[in-house]
């Protein structure tokens, strides 16, 4: 009997799991996303070509593989269709091979129009949403109020669909938002409800499953099932740094009621981290970097959300927190990205123990956003060398082998491979 083999990022999310995805595809049968949504941008490069993903598993570009995705994702149906278009372009027929379960929720344009009153509303103390109606379509699933995939289907969609949106409207106004000002995309909110609501012929065009079944059947019959994370483990909802995090489960867990799988079908728990740190948006980060050696992380590794476009915050690698991610996640072997950023480093740093009120400790505390964290640094050689056109993870510079086999000894979890390059050519397998 097969097993869901789990891929997902350790770290504050944008940690290359788009791209490592896509290099494993070829191992699976069926490639699923369990949760988020339009938040998550994979971006995959080969062929010299760069691909964003927000909604559709990285998947896709291997017209072989079933695509689904899965109950515990939100869809935003303009923002799908237009991913559709633009796989088109590119030659890739989505409608063959992605499928999508019914019990998938909605984002609707007034989820987004929402999203913006909250922020507003917070002033100072605003998370740095990404604005694409997240929480608020996450608030209603938990409220049972939600719209799912399925409901399109329905003779009363349209009557449940004004409802839920005169619920909004109300809620927007004791925010004392300005709804004839706000714009989605350039677009006032009429207008945008009018593509919206055209925008649901596309996801008509799709398999509509139940996916929980799906998934099931296909692990009977022995296939090969790869579930796909977005954000990062320190986003979680539950264990991340709340509340500057995002409304899922990010973690393992999340596979389970975002699939509908039950514990016992997780196999392998592959987890992303860069070899540095970054973050997008507000939050604590003990490692970031406020000089010249942060902006340099930020350029060299074009560090900018695939989402909103925001430049991310960079820092050194933070181990408190990786080894945090590990043990939340049953993490079995880890991949290693974007080591090729720091090539031209006189040193890298480790943050190995944190410091809070003169205390070191590896935790992580409750009281992670109010705490001053002094993060505790060991300094490593830098390897001061390219890594175009190594095939071989031996071969790689001696100092950046000693500092992966560091990497290795604190988290206490193997690293399977390494990616050099954003092209999919350029990972090492150990």
């Amino acid at each position: 009997m097969s097993k869901v083999d789990v891929l997902l990022g350790l770290q504050w999310g944008d940690e290359g799991k788009g791209k490592i995805v896509d290099v494993l595809t070829p191992d699976y049968d069926v490639v699923a996303r369990f949760q988020g949504g339009p938040n998550a941008g994979h971006t995959l490069e080969f062929n010299g070509i760069k691909h964003v993903l927000h909604i559709i598993p990285s998947g896709i570009f291997h017209a072989e593989k079933i695509n689904v995705i899965g109950n515990g994702v939100l869809i935003e149906p303009c923002i799908f269709k237009k991913e559709i278009s633009d796989l088109a372009e590119k030659g890739v027929d989505a409608t063959k091979n992605l499928y999508i379960s019914k019990k998938a929720h909605l984002i609707l344009p007034s989820h987004r129009m929402l999203d913006a009153a909250n922020e507003q509303a917070k002033g100072n103390a605003k998370i740095g949403s990404t604005l694409k109606g997240i929480g608020p379509a996450y608030t209603d699933k938990i409220a049972r109020t939600g719209l799912r995939v399925g409901d399109i289907m329905e003779f009363d969609f349209r009557e449940k669909y004004e409802m839920l949106k005169s619920q909004h409207l109300r809620l927007a106004h004791t925010l004392n938002f300005d709804i004839a000002d706000f714009r989605i995309d350039g677009c006032a909110i009429d207008e945008y409800e009018r593509m919206w609501l055209a925008s649901l012929e596309t996801l008509k065009k799709f398999n509509l499953i139940n996916s929980e079944y799906f998934i099931n059947r296909c692990l009977d019959e022995g296939k090969r099932v790869l579930a796909e994370g977005a954000q990062g483990s320190m986003l979680d909802i539950d264990f991340g740094s709340y509340p500057f995090v995002t409304s899922s489960s990010t973690i393992t867990a999340g596979v389970c009621s975002g699939l509908g799988v039950a514990p016992s079908r997780i196999g392998r728990v592959m987890g992303i981290s860069k070899a540095y740190c970054t973050r997008v948006g507000a939050g604590p980060f003990p490692t970031e970097l406020f000089d010249a050696t942060g902006t340099r992380l930020c350029e060299l590794g074009h560090e900018y959300g695939a989402t909103t476009g925001r430049p991310r915050r960079c820092g050194w690698i933070d181990i408190p927190a990786l080894r945090y991610a590990c043990m939340l996640n049953g993490v079995t072997e880890l991949f290693v990205t974007k080591p090729d950023v720091m090539n031209d480093f006189d040193e890298v740093k480790m943050c190995t123990h944190y410091q809070i009120n003169g205390q070191q400790t590896d935790e992580i505390p409750f009281e992670f956003n109010e705490v001053e964290i002094v993060p505790q640094l060991v300094a490593y050689k830098g390897w001061k060398q390219s890594l175009a056109g190594i095939t071989d993870y031996n071969q790689l510079p001696q100092p950046l082998l000693q500092y992966l086999a560091e990497i290795e000894r604190v988290t206490g979890v193997p690293i399977r491979a390494v990616s050099i390059s954003p092209d999919r050519k350029d990972v090492l397998f150990k």
